[in-house]
């Protein structure tokens, strides 16, 4: 009989652990490429929200009196590249970074409103540096470590929801409405644009398609969609979605642009970052506050996306324990102060990571694709916008429900946990913030605990967290009976 032999493992899969883990190179490569067309909308995004915005002084971004909308792109990017690369070298995880949303909205509105952008830039550095700190002391992996096993499950059925919800209001099929209910289906509740008609068939085939477990579901559905967007506005002339146009395309005109290559030097932005500047402009409590504010979000957004998406890829233990967890959060606390000193705002493990996930990604190769993709964006920048949002969201809604699916594994008959774990739930989508689900399981889970006569129960680390996050939600009441 005839010896069968196993072939020999190439330092690249051991690298990775790409057999251990039960991939494959192509799984991992298809993975790369389903996470980065996802998160492609991020070079266009973040640049409308940062790029478009003056600062108390009435400069924008880049000490310019005229928005600079393809440099803040080509610094969203280089920055994501980078980042991205990085996690999957060091923390050898498919979890791909970029500029955070709900962040940047914060900075742009919150912060530069208040002083300028270099000064603001400078305390998102600041917190980057303060989160890095609190990794290398240990803090920040014990807290991960110290959260009971199904609340970190509620986290990542919430964010689930999360994400469905981003890719509906995204796609304009569900929208805030000025009189009677706060949301509606479509257009004046009509489902009555090309866009639309898109999404709904992009959804639907990217369902079927996972359904009948087709090889890359989701990259298909991304890469279909879109063509079936560019040939529907080539017919139809829809155009992009205004005030007086609702029916048109969110974000972005799926067409061919004119311009295909471009470069705008990146490493320009880094030169306008001043790390000691709010201190000069504001009073030290309001900085100290806005450094708390983003610390705070950062540091719980990130550890929701890191439970969801590695308990997605079968990542994580019984207690919730990802492998390398203190590397995974080192590199995503060097993502704020990169971009911080990037000037495009700070960098966080994005919860799209859950596409390339979906497609079989298990590995930090996967992160090292997507990275590659956003630098070489930066030269194609005109061709990453062609990915319209109502084609990239289908997505997001099917990797929403395959992340909800983990709601099974919670005890819905026990209170004490179902609680806080609904309460972590709903409040993500709810009230669009990861972190203000997060804090609410943790609060509601503590007080239980402790009027139920269980308070031993309660790890010591998650009293400090929970303290800290009552104080997050006074932030309010607290600056107004400062005076700030």
């Amino acid at each position: 009989m005839k010896a069968t032999t196993t072939p020999p493992i190439s330092g690249l899969d051991r690298f990775f652990a790409i057999t251990e883990r039960g991939s494959t190179l192509s799984r991992e490569v298809r993975g790369g490429l389903a996470t980065f067309f996802t998160m492609a909308y991020i070079v266009v995004l973040n640049p409308i929200i940062i790029g478009t915005a003056k600062d108390v002084e009435g400069q924008f971004i880049g000490d310019g009196l005229a928005a600079n909308l393809p440099l803040v792109a080509s610094g969203t990017a280089f920055v994501a590249g980078l980042l991205s690369i990085l996690m999957g070298v060091v923390g050898r995880v498919p979890f791909a970074m970029a500029a955070g949303l709900g962040l940047n909205a914060f900075v742009t509105y919150g912060i530069a409103s208040k002083m300028s952008w270099e000064a603001a830039m400078g305390l998102v550095f600041l917190e980057g540096v303060i989160i890095a700190i609190l990794v290398l002391t240990g803090f920040r992996v014990a807290v991960f470590n110290a959260i009971p096993a199904p609340l970190k499950t509620a986290i990542s059925v919430g964010i689930g929801l999360f994400i469905a919800l981003i890719g509906f209001v995204d796609a304009g099929f569900v929208r805030r409405v000025a009189a009677g209910p706060p949301l509606e289906m479509g257009i004046s509740g009509a489902l009555s644009s090309w866009p639309l008609f898109v999404f709904i068939v992009g959804l639907l085939a990217t369902a079927v398609l996972v359904a009948r477990k087709v090889k890359g579901a989701i990259l298909i559905g991304i890469v279909g969609t879109t063509v079936l967007a560019m040939i529907v506005e080539a017919l139809t002339k829809t155009g992009q979605a205004t005030k007086d146009n609702q029916d048109g395309w969110q974000l972005n005109t799926p067409s061919i642009p004119d311009q295909i290559f471009g470069f705008n030097n990146p490493l320009t932005l880094f030169t306008e970052f001043d790390p000691l500047g709010a201190f000069s402009q504001v009073s030290v409590i309001l900085a100290v506050l806005f450094i708390f504010t983003l610390l705070v979000t950062d540091f719980f957004d990130t550890m929701g996306t890191v439970v969801g998406v590695g308990r997605q890829a079968g990542l994580v233990d019984e207690e919730g324990r990802l492998p390398r967890t203190r590397e995974i959060l080192l590199v995503d606390s060097i993502g704020a102060a990169a971009g911080g000193a990037g000037s495009v705002s700070s960098n966080t493990t994005y919860i799209e990571s859950a596409s390339g996930v979906a497609e079989g990604a298990r590995t930090g190769l996967a992160s090292v694709v997507t990275g590659v993709l956003f630098l070489l964006s930066i030269l194609v920048a005109p061709l990453v916008v062609v990915v319209p949002y109502e084609a990239a969201a289908p997505a997001l809604v099917v990797v929403g429900f395959m992340m909800m699916t983990a709601v099974r594994e919670i005890d819905w008959h026990d209170f004490d946990i179902a609680i806080p774990a609904f309460l972590t739930i709903v409040l993500m989508p709810f009230t669009y913030s990861i972190s203000n689900g997060i804090g609410a399981g943790f609060v509601s889970y503590v007080l239980i605990q402790a009027f139920r006569g269980r308070s031993r129960n309660v790890h010591p680390l998650l009293w400090v967290v929970a303290g800290l996050f009552v104080v997050y939600f006074a932030l309010g009441p607290i600056r107004s009976l400062l005076g700030v």
